[in-house]
């Protein structure tokens, strides 16, 4: 029973928080610092669920072969890679971890 009064609370919060959002005054989201928040939260969010499926294994630190692809990926960005060869970089650096480590 606790599983269903999880999902129907979620749903409520879920719903106050889309009302919120409408009720908040077009002026306030008018204002540059709102702007700048508003165009940076979706990347901070993206950023810490990389780290999060990269780094983590429940509660514990984990440096594997996912942190070396990300790795790879990321040193392919600061090369200016074009994104499919990012992503093909993080692949075989992943593979190649995976491979040698058995």
């Amino acid at each position: 029973m606790n599983f269903w009064i999880a999902i129907g609370v979620t749903a409520l919060g879920c719903y106050v928080v889309k009302l919120v959002g409408l009720l908040v005054p077009a002026g306030v989201l008018e204002r540059p610092l709102v702007r700048r928040l508003a165009a940076l939260l979706p990347v901070a969010l993206l950023a810490a669920l990389t780290a999060q499926q990269a780094f983590a294994d429940g509660r514990v630190l984990v440096l594997d072969a996912k942190a070396a692809g990300l790795a790879a990926a990321a040193v392919a960005l600061v090369l200016r890679a074009p994104f499919l060869l990012v992503v093909a970089a993080a692949v075989v650096v992943t593979a190649g971890v995976r491979v040698m480590t058995g």
